[in-house]
C-alpha cells in the first residue's frame, strides 16, 4: 500500500519544470562524433575505393618453346660425352658416343637447343629408349625468358590476360633484390596432365610437383624488359640482382587479379 500511495501522489503532482535538464556528457559527444566520421569515411570508401586480390602459383622460367628429352636410339656403353650442360647446340650436333655390338654410334640432337641436363656419363650403360639428356629449345642467343605458371584449374578463370605478376625467383634473394615484374600473356584453355608438362619441360620431377594437387592450367607470363639492370628485366628494386637469369629456374608468381568495388563485395 505504501508504494501504491507514492505512485498515486507522483501522478497527481505537477511536472517539476524547475529542475535543470541534464545534457549529454562530453565523452558521449566525442564517441558520437567519431562514430559519424567513421561511418562517413566507410561510405565514401565503399563507393570510390577498390579491393584487390592476389593468386599465388608455382612456375618456372623458360624460353617459352619448351624442352625435349633426348633418348638413346641404341643399346651400349657411353664412351664419350660430346656436349656440356649449358651449351647451345644445333640440330644434329653430337651429344654422346655409345659403343654397341655393331661398333660406335653417335647420339645426336634432334632439334637445336641448350643442354640443360646430361643424364648419361662416360661408362654409363644405356638401353634403347633410355633418357640421356634434356635440351631446351632455343631459336637464338637473344631469345627472351618467360615464366610459365601452373595455376589450379578452379582458379584459372579468374586470371585475366594483362594482369600484373610479381615473381619470386628461387635463385634470387627477395629481401635484397625484390621480385621480378611481368604480365600475363596467355591463359591455357585445358588442364595440363603430368605427361604434357613433362613433354614441355623435359623434367618428370617438376611435372610431378606441379600436378600434385591435380592437373593445373598453364599461364604464360611475359617478363618486363629493362635496359638498366644486369639481368635485362625489371624488378621491384632499382637494379635487381647483379647477374643474368637462367632458364629452368623455379619461381613463384603472385598474380594481381582484377580489382573489385567494395560495395559490390558488401552487397553481392
Amino acid at each position: 500500500m505504501q508504494f501504491r500511495q507514492q505512485a498515486l501522489s507522483k501522478l497527481q503532482s505537477p511536472e517539476e519544470l524547475d529542475l535543470p535538464v541534464r545534457h549529454a556528457r562530453p565523452q558521449g559527444l566525442l564517441v558520437l562524433a567519431v562514430t559519424l566520421v567513421v561511418m562517413a569515411a566507410s561510405s565514401v570508401w565503399a563507393v570510390t575505393g577498390s579491393l584487390s586480390s592476389t593468386l599465388r602459383a608455382p612456375g618456372i622460367l623458360t624460353h617459352g618453346q619448351g624442352s625435349y628429352v633426348l633418348q638413346s636410339p641404341v643399346t651400349g656403353q657411353v664412351t664419350r660425352v660430346m656436349a656440356e650442360e649449358g651449351e647451345r647446340i644445333d640440330t644434329g650436333a653430337p651429344v654422346l658416343k655409345v659403343r654397341t655390338e655393331r661398333g660406335d654410334k653417335v647420339v645426336r640432337a634432334i632439334a637445336a637447343g641448350r643442354v640443360t641436363a646430361l643424364v648419361a656419363r662416360i661408362g654409363t650403360v644405356v638401353t634403347t629408349g633410355a633418357d640421356v639428356a634434356t635440351l631446351e629449345r632455343v631459336a637464338g642467343t637473344g631469345d627472351p625468358l618467360t615464366a610459365m605458371l601452373y595455376v589450379p584449374a578452379d582458379s584459372a578463370a579468374t586470371v585475366p590476360v594483362g594482369a600484373a605478376v610479381d615473381l619470386t625467383v628461387q635463385s634470387v634473394p627477395t629481401e635484397r633484390y625484390g621480385t621480378l615484374r611481368g604480365r600475363v600473356k596467355a591463359v591455357g584453355r585445358v588442364a595440363q596432365t603430368r605427361q604434357r608438362i613433362t613433354g614441355f619441360l623435359g623434367d618428370r620431377e617438376l611435372a610431378g610437383q606441379f600436378t600434385k594437387d591435380g592437373p593445373p592450367v598453364a599461364v604464360l607470363v611475359g617478363l618486363a624488359p629493362s635496359s638498366v639492370t644486369k639481368s635485362g628485366y625489371a624488378w621491384s628494386t632499382a637494379d635487381g640482382p647483379p647477374f643474368a637469369l637462367d632458364s629452368m629456374t623455379p619461381a613463384t608468381g603472385a598474380v594481381h587479379l582484377a580489382e573489385q568495388r567494395p560495395i559490390d563485395w558488401l552487397l553481392p
